[in-house]
């Protein structure tokens, strides 16, 4: 996935949006990527990193311009400084970010990329089957819910 930093900008389909800070996009009907963006609240530290859910109009727009499916996403993205990171290589880059816990994450590159890669889309495609649905927009919590754009 080769683009321009920030080529999404002169995506006329992307609608525009504040890209000063980090951008995790993730499937907000996902069990899996409900916890993750419960722990990207809870670790990061900065309060920057904001969340998109790929079920709104920015969401897909940004997953589209990216060659993902949003009907159907096997993958998030983490957008930080117009660059965009998917699969596995998005949770590596977005616990660089944070403090505690969330940096012990980045042992997993360690991990042979082929490897990684492969339990990523394993887990991506039989997400809902092993771990269930969860509606991450209905979380109560205000602070997390300021943190979701789109």
């Amino acid at each position: 996935m080769m683009h321009a930093p920030h080529s999404f900008r002169s995506d006329p389909q992307v609608p525009p949006f504040d890209d000063a800070g980090p951008l995790a996009v993730m499937d907000a009907d996902c069990a899996v990527c409900s916890w993750g963006a419960r722990m990207i609240h809870r670790l990061d530290g900065s309060g920057t990193v904001r969340i998109c859910p790929v079920q709104s109009p920015l969401g897909a727009a940004l997953m589209r311009h990216y060659g993902l499916r949003p009907d159907d996403p096997e993958s998030w993205l983490f957008i930080d400084q117009g660059v965009a990171h998917k699969d596995f290589e998005a949770v590596l880059h977005a616990c660089r970010r944070f403090r505690g816990w969330g940096r012990l994450a980045f042992v997993l590159h360690a991990c042979p990329r082929p490897l990684r890669d492969w339990l990523y889309r394993r887990l991506a495609r039989n997400r809902y089957a092993i771990c269930g649905r969860a509606d991450m927009c209905a979380l109560p919590d205000p602070a997390f819910r300021r943190r979701l754009i789109g």
